[in-house]
């Protein structure tokens, strides 16, 4: 490799993104607050306002997006009977990496009768991204949780697609300390032509899951009545005391509206910036 190509390799290596957030919420007087708050980086989280006896977040990323290199850690706690939402302030977006990929670690706690709902707004990875994810996630016995995640593999409203990258994501839940739910998804190399498959997407550009708990069958039959209304292929199941929606469309337009209809389904409240 060239001097130049090594040295501008290093300038590149050097400039990366370095975001954490780490906070908590508890209640106080029968509302839910937020405790101690440490942001560093590029990474910060706003509380618009309160919102009956619960509280939302909006995290805001102020580097633009996540490049190669980058690393974002998250570490939310709920105390006992708190009631904590967040969100993004808009769509993440994870560009080319010409060597290292980007890292994003999610740690998410909710004690006894609490509730943690995790709802960003999508990620869109562009043609040779190359990111790892990682979400750990502790619940009390008795607690509640909500996880919604929407990745598209290209903005397809300009006309592009993710052909080439990396994506991997790694999601690991414990309930009252015990594993119930482990999986980690590798896609990489021609990423366009695996998700062509049958097997895999049938060229979907746009992906989700949707994480409930606690869940069960009742949940889940309550969401397949709305199955007519959805734009792209919706399976659903419960297992292990939560439920797990899985969703595959076309494009991120199809996908929300889907992953909105099954939510609804569920009770949940969505962000505002959800409806905008």
């Amino acid at each position: 490799m060239r001097s130049d190509t090594l040295a501008s390799a290093s300038v590149f290596e050097a400039n990366r993104a370095r975001g954490a957030v780490r906070f908590d919420v508890h209640v106080r007087d029968g509302v839910t607050r937020r405790g101690a708050l440490h942001e560093s980086g590029s990474l910060r989280v706003r509380f618009p306002s309160p919102e009956d006896e619960g509280l939302s977040g909006v995290f805001v990323n102020t580097a633009g997006g996540v490049a190669g290199g980058d690393r974002f850690d998250i570490e939310i706690a709920a105390a006992d009977r708190s009631r904590l939402t967040v969100t993004t302030a808009a769509a993440e977006k994870v560009y080319r990496a010409p060597r290292a990929a980007a890292q994003l670690n999610i740690s998410l706690k909710a004690g006894a009768d609490a509730h943690l709902g995790w709802l960003p707004q999508e990620t869109i990875l562009f043609d040779r991204a190359r990111v790892h994810r990682r979400f750990d996630i502790e619940l009390d016995e008795t607690a509640s949780l909500l996880l919604c995640e929407i990745v598209v593999f290209g903005r397809t409203a300009m006309g592009e697609r993710m052909e080439q990258g990396e994506f991997v994501d790694r999601w690991r839940l414990r309930r009252g300390g015990r594993l119930v739910f482990a999986e980690t998804i590798r896609l990489d190399g021609n990423i366009g032509a695996k998700l062509a498959r049958s097997a895999v997407a049938k060229g979907a550009a746009a992906i989700g899951t949707a994480l409930i708990a606690p869940g069960d069958e009742a949940l889940v039959e309550r969401i397949r009545e709305a199955s007519e209304s959805f734009a792209g292929e919706v399976g659903i199941s419960a297992w292990n005391g939560f439920a797990m929606a899985r969703f595959c469309a076309q494009d991120a337009a199809r996908l929300r509206a889907d992953m909105m209809a099954v939510l609804a389904r569920t009770g949940a409240a969505l962000p505002r910036l959800w409806l905008n």
